[in-house]
């Protein structure tokens, strides 16, 4: 069925491109006839347009694969191109995970707005598809010239920035296909474009609010985007909406009912959201409806009748939800979704009247400055006694759910709860990603004052520092060689400001400095990044002289938070960012005890687009031994924690491994020996038993077995589960 759901959305395309493809019958004017070799020229001459001579007959070329061309009334009315240069999402990853963008985009003189400069003229031109070309650039404004264009093909390119509003005035355009590109930002207006009937958008780094659209659509794609919204009720009257995929977004709150019953829908693709609640069970299922994928999702319940009943015509996939009754197989225990659905759940927007009386809203500010004041008295007061308190207690004598990235399902109110969360989250909070000048670098490290250098590699330098607002940051120099080319390094630099998670040392911002006289070095760029005091996962396992021992529960909030910092290095950007050099002294802990992974491959190339600065892996290891590699360090971390031995080479670790099989294998009390003494008695014995064997996973010769990030984290939650549900019950200096 996978197989069948690709093929379908690569056909549609096709038909729409046959259905409005008139066939050669003119000669072209030598106008035309040029812009067709200027065309050849900007695109660095691909493989598909060689070969072409003064005498070349464009009319009748003999359609390809990669190259058609038809005229029609002395004039080229559709140009269809494609190449072999793999787009953001299909690259080939070298060892550092990620594809090498100056080898897959077009030279450092190619032009985008050249291009489509001279596309435009030609004026009568109806389908223009140009595929996998290494196209990159912001795409121009300027494509609404081509007003009789009723079809549009881009993607598989590098095109980034926001897709341009001037795409709503192309009238007459009835497939949109800009997909597979790093476009970003909110989608324009579309609901002018009352012919459009399919609109693919997948791949890229879109949202965060559903486009506007017209009802005429027949086919809509958003897959793989950065949307976060509720899916929009006046999709209802979208009556010949056969295909809808929103798949690998954020979508929140319930699946409307409508959905399944919508008059012309066939492929419906939920998938890998934050969708949650019950489905009504009274809903009913056009009888044409083929496949239904809720996967991954946060729903609850049964299923309705119409989706639970098994039919030949219908695919259904609904794993790693929590629906209960017969559909209970590779799903979530209840407590999960419930869990889940309270973190991601969006604020209630109040509705205030736009015709309030003036004379009432300032009575009733003042009303509201005036208790401000006293609640201002009495939270200073309150503030100065608990920090008197503060100083005196152990950090370790706090609630323990107060340190823990995945919540406790405490007993206590749920508004209560959903405060502290809120509140916490608000504290994590980072400053915007910002480019700094030079001199503000100056600034930040004391002119890179040698008593602010505490690294040096053969990269560059690390430089603690100083923002004006008094935050301790890291600032780190990185040189570049001088052939890299300058639209792959603006390309990288757009990756940096998304690295930003609450278990990662994120980047706060660079500057870039150009040397055009330096013989060796072209560039080099300052990379600003949190800077995290508390020390690392190392220390903590190394001296307990020094520090309390961290008991099972700290152990696995903190190894949750390293996979969550993984899994979004895997799969929170596009291209992923693996080959990350895991291990204990790059694990950092902050005050709260919170997990942040320092020293991973920071996707910034140094020769020439083929390289990463802080890149450890085999250049010929491909991105999946890469990616099962970060597994197999994890592995080791989990390892150490969890028998508090700290390995220095490949044997120690398959030793420890070997008495975890044991343990495993033979009895409890073999297993709990096993372990590190200094937890015992912290621990619900399932909870380590479900550790343990994920570990062993991860640590599996064959990387081909060694199971995927989400699988590691999902058996790392399922373990915390197990450890709440029996600290709650009580058991907290027994062992079960």
């Amino acid at each position: 069925m996978g197989n069948f759901w690709v093929s379908f959305c690569f056909l549609f395309p096709a038909l729409i491109l046959a259905m409005h493809a008139p066939i050669s019958t003119a000669q072209l004017p030598p106008s035309e006839t040029r812009i067709l070799f200027q065309v050849q020229k900007l695109l660095e001459y691909p493989e598909a347009l060689q070969g072409w001579t003064n005498w070349t007959s464009f009319c009748y070329l003999p359609p390809s694969p990669s190259l058609k061309i038809v005229c029609s009334n002395n004039s080229v009315t559709e140009l269809t191109i494609s190449g072999n240069r793999s787009s953001p999402s299909n690259s080939p990853k070298p060892a550092s995970g990620r594809f090498s963008v100056s080898q897959q985009t077009l030279s450092e003189s190619f032009s985008i707005d050249s291009l489509f400069t001279v596309l435009t003229k030609l004026s009568n031109l109806k389908v223009l598809s140009v595929v996998s070309l290494g196209l990159w650039g912001p795409l121009p404004a300027k494509i609404n010239r081509l007003k009789s264009l009723e079809v549009l093909n881009i993607s598989s390119n590098f095109i980034y920035g926001e897709i341009p509003s001037s795409i709503a005035s192309m009238s007459n355009l009835r497939s949109l296909v800009l997909a597979d590109n790093l476009f970003n930002g909110s989608v324009p207006d579309l609901k002018s474009l009352v012919l459009l009937q399919e609109l693919n958008l997948g791949d890229n780094h879109l949202g965060p609010e559903f486009p506007s659209l017209s009802n005429s659509l027949v086919s809509i794609i958003l897959s793989n985007n950065s949307l976060r919204s509720a899916i929009p009720s006046k999709l209802i009257n979208f009556a010949k909406l056969q295909q809808f995929d929103i798949s690998s977004n954020k979508f929140l709150g319930p699946i409307p009912s409508f959905f399944f019953s919508l008059p012309s829908i066939q492929y419906l693709s939920l998938a890998e959201n934050q969708l949650s609640g019950a489905l009504p069970m009274n809903i009913s299922c056009n009888e044409e409806l083929k496949l239904v994928d809720v996967s991954h999702n946060l729903l609850i319940g049964k299923l309705p009748s119409c989706l639970a009943s098994k039919s030949s015509n219908r695919t259904v996939l609904l794993s790693w939800n929590c629906f209960s009754g017969g559909n209970s197989n590779n799903q979530h225990p209840y407590t999960f979704c419930h869990k889940e659905a309270l973190a991601v759940k969006p604020p209630i927007k109040s509705k205030e009247s736009s015709t309030m009386n003036l004379g009432l809203i300032l009575g009733i500010i003042a009303a509201v400055v005036a208790i401000a004041g006293v609640l201002g008295l009495l939270i200073l007061v309150i503030f100065r006694r608990t920090e008197r308190r503060r100083g005196e207690d152990n950090k370790f004598d706090r609630p323990f759910a107060d340190k823990m990235p995945v919540r406790s399902s405490p007993r206590s109110n749920i508004d209560a709860r959903r405060l502290t969360q809120t509140m916490r989250q608000a504290t994590l909070g980072l400053p915007p990603y910002r480019v700094f000048t030079l001199d503000e670098i100056e600034d930040v490290t004391d002119n890179f004052d040698q008593s602010n250098l505490i690294g040096e590699g053969s990269q560059g330098q690390l430089y603690k520092g100083w923002l004006r607002d008094g935050s301790v940051v890291l600032v780190k120099c990185l040189k570049l060689k001088q052939k890299l080319l300058s639209q792959s390094l603006i390309q990288h630099l757009e990756v940096l400001s998304k690295l930003r998670h609450r278990h990662l040392v994120s980047i706060l911002g660079h500057c870039l400095v150009t040397y055009q006289d330096h013989p060796n070095t072209a560039s080099t760029v300052f990379l600003v990044l949190e800077h995290v005091p508390n020390g690392s996962l190392r220390d903590y396992l190394k001296d307990l002289r020094k520090k309390e021992a961290l008991k099972w529960p700290q152990r696995m909030a903190i190894t949750i938070g390293v996979a969550r910092g993984v899994q979004f290095l895997h799969t929170g950007i596009a291209p992923g960012v693996v080959g990350n050099n895991l291990k204990m002294e790059n694990v950092l802990l902050d005050d709260s005890l919170s997990a942040k992974i320092s020293n991973y491959n920071i996707p910034l190339p140094s020769k020439g687009g083929s390289e990463s600065p802080l890149s450890g892996q085999d250049d010929h290891l491909g991105s999946e031994i890469a990616e099962k590699e970060d597994i197999y360090q994890l592995g080791v971390i989990l390892l150490e924690v969890i028998t508090g031995q700290l390995t220095t080479s490949a044997s120690e670790v398959n030793e420890l491994k070997l008495q975890l099989e044991l343990g495993l294998a033979e009895s409890a009390s073999q297993l709990r020996s096993a372990t590190d003494p200094s937890f015992q008695g912290t621990y619900a014995y399932q909870s380590l038993k479900t550790t343990v064997g994920i570990t062993l996973n991860c640590l599996c010769k064959d990387p081909r077995k060694r199971p995927s990030i989400e699988d590691v984290l999902w058996n790392l939650q399922y373990s915390i589960q197990v450890q709440e549900g029996w600290t709650s019950s009580g058991n907290l200096s027994t062992q079960m």
